[in-house]
C-alpha cells in the first residue's frame, strides 16, 4: 500500500516578523521551500538559480547545508509535531549540484531519537536523481507546550490543507 501524500501548508506565512530565509514565501532573497509529507519521509523540490552559486554553475555548499537544515526543521514540525533548534549539523558533499540543470530534490526521515534529541537524515538529489549531498541534522526537541509558548508552534492540523 502506497503512503498517503499530503502537501504541507506553511502556517507561519503572513505572520508579522516572519521572514525565514529557508521557507518564507515573502523573503525576496530566500529559498521559498515548500514541503510534501509522504509516509515516513518529508520531501521538498527546489530549483536553484545562479545567484546561489559558489563556483560557476555549482550550488554553494552553504546553501546545500541550509536546504538540509531547513527540511530537517520542517520534519520536526510536521512529523514530530513540535519544534526544535539545530544542535549539530553534519553534511557530506558527494558530487557537485549544478545551478543550471533544473530541479533538485530533498528527502528527510528520522534516523533516531534519544529523549529530546532527534537525528534527521537528509539526502539531496540532483535533477538526474543522483545523491549529491547527505546530512544528519541533530535537533534539540522542545515539548509541544514549550514549542507553542516560545517558538510560535501552531496546532499541528494547521500544517495541512482542510480536507
Amino acid at each position: 500500500m502506497s503512503p498517503v501524500i499530503k502537501k504541507v501548508r506553511n502556517p507561519f506565512a503572513g505572520s508579522p516578523g516572519y521572514n525565514c530565509f529557508g521557507c518564507s514565501p515573502d523573503n525576496q532573497i530566500g529559498l521559498h521551500l515548500k514541503f510534501i509529507d509522504e509516509g515516513e519521509y518529508l520531501h521538498a523540490n527546489w530549483v536553484p538559480t545562479v545567484h546561489f552559486q559558489g563556483y560557476k554553475n555549482v550550488l554553494h555548499g552553504g546553501i546545500q547545508a541550509t536546504l538540509i537544515d531547513e527540511i530537517a526543521s520542517w520534519f520536526v514540525y510536521v512529523k514530530m509535531k513540535t519544534a526544535g533548534v539545530t544542535s549539530k549539523l553534519e553534511v557530506r558533499y558527494k558530487k557537485p549540484v549544478f545551478t543550471d540543470k533544473g530541479m533538485i530534490k530533498l528527502r528527510a526521515k528520522l534516523q533516531q531519537q534519544r529523549r529530546n534529541l532527534a537525528d534527521i537524515e537528509v539526502e539531496l538529489f540532483d535533477s538526474d536523481g543522483q545523491v549529491c549531498a547527505t546530512g544528519i541534522a541533530q535537533y534539540f526537541i522542545f515539548s509541544e507546550k514549550l514549542a507553542r509558548e516560545k517558538l510560535y508552534y501552531p496546532e499541528h492540523k494547521e500544517f495541512y490543507e482542510e480536507e
